[in-house]
């Protein structure tokens, strides 16, 4: 069985002041505060939230 394709997601910015469905994104990555980092899976959702929010998260392979 292949393994599962991950990537770290790290908060940069604040959400405070931001729009709703931003903060949904962030909150649906896992991440809670700043300078949190995650693992999460390289999928097509999971891309498409980081995409959205790239202006506020650092993306490490």
């Amino acid at each position: 069985m292949a393994d599962k394709k991950m990537m770290q997601v790290t908060l940069t910015r604040s959400t405070n002041g931001r729009l709703a469905a931003h903060k949904a994104c962030v909150v649906g990555l896992g991440l809670r505060r700043m300078h949190q980092t995650v693992s999460v899976e390289d999928t097509p959702a999971t891309r498409g939230m980081v995409n959205r929010v790239s202006y506020m998260v650092r993306i490490e392979a």
